[in-house]
C-alpha cells in the first residue's frame, strides 16, 4: 500500500507526540492548505471566465456541472484507499487542486478552463471525502462538535489570508489572473508535499471497510446530504454570479465580500460548535434551514422588488452563515456510525451529495435566464425540505436511535 515507506503511528501513540505532529494538527494543516487555491479560485472565477472567454449563465452552469462530476464519482475512494492509504491520499489530492487552480489562467478558452475545473475538482472532492473520514476516525465523539469548528475557523482564516492580500494587492499591484493563479495553487502544493514528509502514517484503531456501503438505518443522513448538496449548488453557482451579473461587482468588490464571509466564519464557527455540542444537532439544522429559507426567499425579492446593493450583499454574508452549521451532519453520522463503516458512507456520502448537482447547474443556468427568481424560488423550496428532514433527527442520536422513529432500538447488524 502506498504510504507504507513512511513510519506507521497508532492514534494512541500519536497523541503522546508535540502537538505540531499530532494528527489533529495535520487536519489544521490541511484545512488551511486547501482554501488558499480554493478560496482565490472561487473568488476569481466569476470574473475571470466572463472576461476571458465571454461566458453567460449558460456556460457558467456547466462549468459547475463539470466541477461536480467528481463529487458524484467521489465513491471511487472507496476503491483507490485499497491501494492508498486515506491520508497520503488526501495530501495527493491537495496537490492535485492546487496544480491545477495554479495553470487556470493559462488556458483562457471555454474547453481549457472546463478541462483544469475538472482536474481540480477531482482534487477537491477526493480531498474533502478522505478529509472527511480522516476527522470523524481521529477525532474523539465528544470533542468532534467544538474541534470540526476550530478546523472550520481554520479553513475561513486561510480564506481571509487570500481575500484580504487580494483585496489589498489586486489594484494596488494591477495584478493578473496568471499570477494569483500560480501563487495561491503553488503554496498549497507546497504545504501538502510538507505535510507528507513531516508527519507519520496515523494509524486509526477501527480497520475501515473498504467496500461501498448503503446501510437502511443511515438513510436519514442520506438524505439530508442530497438535499443539502442540491440546494448548495443553487448558492454557490448563482449567489456570487448574480453579485457580478446584475450588481456589476469586480473582482476586488467580490474579494471584499468573501472577505467579510470568513471574517464571521473564523468567528463564530467555534461558537457554533460549542452551541451543537450544547444543544444538539437537530435544533442546530432547524436554525440553519429556517434561516437558508429566509434568505432564498429574499434573494428572489431582489429581482422582484429591485432591491439594491446593500440588501444582495447581507444576503450573501447571512447565506455563508448558516452554512457554517452544516458540520452538524458530520456529528449526527459520528454519533450513530459503526466505526469500520466511516471511510466508505463518507465517500457514498459525497456522491449521494454531488447527485444532483451533476444535472441542476446546467439545468438551471437556462432557467435563470428565464427567471431568477425561480431559481431561488426553488433553493427555498430545498430548505424547507432539509428543515422537515432535521426535524426526524433525535436530541441525542445513537446507533438504533438514528430517527425518532427509530428510538429504543438496538442497531441492526446489518
Amino acid at each position: 500500500m502506498i504510504g507504507d515507506s513512511i513510519r506507521q503511528m497508532p492514534l494512541a501513540e500519536a497523541r503522546k507526540l508535540p502537538f505540531h505532529r499530532q494528527p489533529v494538527f495535520l487536519l489544521f494543516l490541511m484545512a488551511f492548505a486547501m482554501p488558499i487555491a480554493f478560496a482565490t479560485w472561487s473568488a476569481l472565477l466569476n470574473n475571470f471566465v466572463v472576461e476571458a472567454a465571454s461566458f453567460t449563465g449558460v456556460e457558467i452552469g456547466w462549468l459547475h456541472t463539470v466541477r461536480e462530476i467528481p463529487g458524484f464519482l467521489a465513491v471511487t475512494v472507496i476503491f483507490v484507499i485499497i491501494f492508498v492509504r486515506e491520508q497520503v491520499l488526501g495530501l495527493v489530492s491537495l496537490v492535485l487542486l492546487g496544480g491545477a487552480s495554479a495553470l487556470t489562467a493559462y488556458f483562457p478558452s471555454v474547453g481549457g478552463i472546463m478541462m483544469l475545473t475538472l482536474i481540480s475538482s477531482i482534487g477537491y472532492h477526493y480531498y474533502e471525502t478522505v478529509n472527511q473520514s480522516l476527522q470523524l476516525q481521529w477525532i474523539e465523539i465528544e470533542k468532534a462538535p467544538q474541534v470540526l469548528g476550530w478546523l472550520t475557523a481554520a479553513g475561513s482564516f486561510a480564506s481571509l489570508i487570500a481575500y484580504g492580500a487580494l483585496v489589498l494587492t489586486w489594484k494596488a499591484f494591477d495584478l493578473s489572473y496568471a499570477f494569483v493563479y500560480m501563487a495561491s495553487g503553488g503554496i498549497t502544493v507546497a504545504i501538502a508535499v510538507f505535510a507528507f514528509f513531516y508527519f507519520p502514517q496515523f494509524e486509526a484503531p477501527n480497520p475501515q471497510i473498504k467496500k461501498m456501503v448503503l446501510r437502511r438505518r443511515y438513510w436519514l443522513y442520506y438524505a439530508l446530504q442530497f438535499v443539502s448538496g442540491a440546494r448548495r449548488q443553487i448558492f454557490l453557482v448563482f449567489a456570487a454570479f448574480m453579485m457580478v451579473e446584475h450588481f456589476g461587482f469586480e473582482v476586488h468588490e467580490v474579494t471584499s465580500l468573501f472577505l467579510i464571509n470568513y471574517v464571521a466564519n473564523m468567528v463564530l464557527a467555534p461558537l457554533i460548535g460549542k452551541a451543537i455540542h450544547r444543544y444538539g444537532e437537530r435544533n442546530m439544522l432547524v436554525v440553519e434551514y429556517t434561516g437558508l429559507s429566509l434568505v432564498f426567499l429574499a434573494y428572489g425579492g431582489i429581482y422582484y422588488f429591485g432591491w439594491g446593493v446593500a440588501v444582495g450583499a447581507a444576503l450573501y454574508v447571512l447565506n455563508h452563515l448558516f452554512f457554517s452549521m452544516a458540520f452538524a451532519i458530520k456529528t449526527y453520522f459520528q454519533k450513530i456510525a459503526d466505526p469500520a463503516d466511516i471511510a466508505p458512507t463518507a465517500a457514498v456520502a459525497f456522491t449521494i451529495n454531488h447527485i444532483a448537482a451533476v444535472f441542476l447547474p446546467a439545468l438551471l443556468g437556462y432557467l435563470w435566464i428565464v427567471s431568477e427568481i425561480g431559481v431561488f424560488v426553488l433553493a427555498a423550496g430545498m430548505a424547507v425540505t432539509s428543515l422537515v428532514l432535521s426535524m426526524l433527527i433525535p436530541r441525542h442520536p445513537t446507533p438504533g436511535r438514528e430517527t425518532i422513529f427509530a428510538r429504543g432500538r438496538a442497531a441492526p447488524a446489518e
